[in-house]
């Protein structure tokens, strides 16, 4: 590959990465059927057939972007669980992700499509769905963990509570999303994690 290739497919992937940046955002703020590739295109700055040269479809920018999401969200699960801190801060660290998503006055990307899934594209589904069931069997083995050490207290399958505290949040999220109140928000993780915390 020549220098001038080299470049070219720089910028290319370059290009690529600001379209995605912008329909994440996009999607968490306004929805997937909430903007078009006119929107993109004049945020990018680029012409609107531009855009079908990387992303044909819209679903096809969409599969993208959960994928990307998706990465995103295991390299963070994968500094928490690197961490030594004990399963009750793990917790918390992972609902640190959501909350940042609060801070930015944006949704989880995931979390905004679901409310979405019966208008997406069939071929979407599928990563949403490993989305969340890579959310659940993390949450799973940092609260079996806990709770083998004696940090948490819960009874019942670990799976069970793991898909409980993913509701949780998403739904925490969205009302504090539309009701402007993010002390709620705050409030509904400490109450999650004391339930699960081992008392004396």
């Amino acid at each position: 590959m020549t220098t001038y290739q080299l470049v070219e497919y720089a910028t290319r992937m370059d290009m690529r990465d600001q379209i995605l940046a912008t329909a994440q955002r996009l999607v968490q703020q306004r929805g997937f059927n909430g903007f078009s590739y006119a929107d993109i295109a004049d945020d990018v700055g680029i012409r609107k057939a531009s855009l079908h040269h990387y992303f044909p479809t819209k679903a096809d920018l969409g599969r993208a972007l959960i994928d990307s999401y998706t990465t995103e969200l295991e390299s963070a699960l994968q500094r928490i669980t690197a961490s030594k801190a004990p399963a009750d801060e793990k917790l918390k660290s992972y609902a640190g992700i959501f909350r940042a998503s609060l801070t930015a006055e944006r949704m989880c990307l995931c979390g905004m499509l679901a409310t979405e899934a019966q208008t997406l594209d069939p071929a979407m589904l599928p990563g949403l769905h490993r989305f969340f069931s890579r959310n659940t069997e993390w949450l799973t083995g940092i609260l079996a963990d806990g709770n083998s050490k004696g940090v948490l207290d819960f009874k019942g399958p670990a799976t069970a509570h793991a898909r409980s505290i993913l509701s949780l949040l998403q739904g925490a999220l969205l009302i504090a999303r539309g009701t402007g109140d993010h002390k709620n928000f705050d409030q509904s993780v400490s109450l999650l994690i004391e339930g699960l915390t081992r008392q004396g």
